[in-house]
């Protein structure tokens, strides 16, 4: 069913808009459902035939299910992006998305840790530091440090990382390039940690990588996350992203430039950065004790 016509919106998914495998998967995903869906209820349909109708019950079958209304917009968008490039090869077929109502999804502020609770973690050095203790720790720090994702934490690779000019090179969502500037005292426990791989004789092109070269796994990055943020933190939300909303949070709350957290963070639009907008009440009270006449 729609095989072709499946095989050219992903085809185009890859190859001009450039997603990311993980998105990808996403995509593929929310697209098999809305299909076995359509098989199950109304058997074989033609996509020249699907309407808002089927589109609409779908919906309500998602709903029944207790899906989440932002996971139902994603799905949602997934079946718009599909429609709006079938009309590009056919524009007599029309977009049954159209008519379709997005669920109304409440903003809920991004978890961060406190700066405080930041300043409570520090690599440790000690004569006892092994290889896999020193890396579990600089993963931690690497992700607060640069605001990366949690892919591109671990795609990447030993020569991104430019000690010289203190940048670290990204490849980011749909092969994005961008380049993050580090401090000097983080330059030097990179440092520390390459030249610990050199004498453990751990040789990868990945940067983070297991004893065999092979480039971490997205189940060890959040185990690591998970307990270096137990030690500091009681945040209910543990993983890779809490530390890139910190990083943010942290950056414009001491007075950064949106527009270059933006560019930090690889966000493709300013709508995307402005979450982190949101001040913590410590902040406000201090706005208000220095602006307030009667303060």
């Amino acid at each position: 069913m729609w095989q072709e016509e499946e095989k050219l919106f992903f085809d185009y998914l890859t190859y001009e808009r450039k997603y990311s495998p993980l998105t990808l998967v996403s995509y593929r995903k929310d697209f098999e459902q809305f299909k076995l869906f359509l098989l199950k209820m109304h058997g074989e349909i033609p996509v020249s035939e699907i309407n808002y109708h089927f589109v609409r019950d779908w919906v309500s079958h998602l709903n029944q299910q207790k899906i989440s209304n932002s996971s139902i917009n994603r799905k949602l968008s997934t079946l718009k992006s599909f429609f709006k490039f079938l009309q590009k090869l056919h524009p007599e077929i029309q977009n049954p998305l159209l008519k379709i109502q997005s669920p109304k999804v409440k903003t809920r502020l991004p978890v961060f840790i406190d700066e405080s609770q930041m300043k409570n973690f520090s690599i440790e050095k000690t004569e006892n530091l092994n290889f896999e203790d020193l890396q579990e720790q600089l993963v931690f720090e690497f992700f607060y440090q640069t605001g990366v994702r949690r892919n591109e934490l671990i795609q990447l690779k030993e020569n991104d990382i430019d000690l010289h000019s203190l940048s670290i090179k990204v490849l980011g969502k749909r092969n994005k390039v961008r380049s993050i500037p580090i401090s000097l005292k983080f330059k030097r426990e990179l440092d520390f940690f390459l030249k610990m791989k050199e004498n453990n004789n751990i040789k990868s092109t990945y940067f983070f990588c297991d004893k065999t070269g092979n480039h971490v796994s997205e189940n060890y990055v959040y185990k690591v996350v998970g307990e270096q943020l137990s030690k500091i933190s009681t945040v209910h939300k543990k993983s890779p992203h809490v530390l890139r909303h910190s990083f943010a949070t942290h950056l414009l709350n001491n007075g950064a430039d949106i527009n270059a957290v933006k560019e930090l963070l690889g966000h493709s639009s300013l709508a995307a950065t402005q979450i982190y907008t949101h001040n913590t009440i410590d902040k406000l009270k201090k706005i208000y004790n220095q602006a307030h006449p009667r303060a």
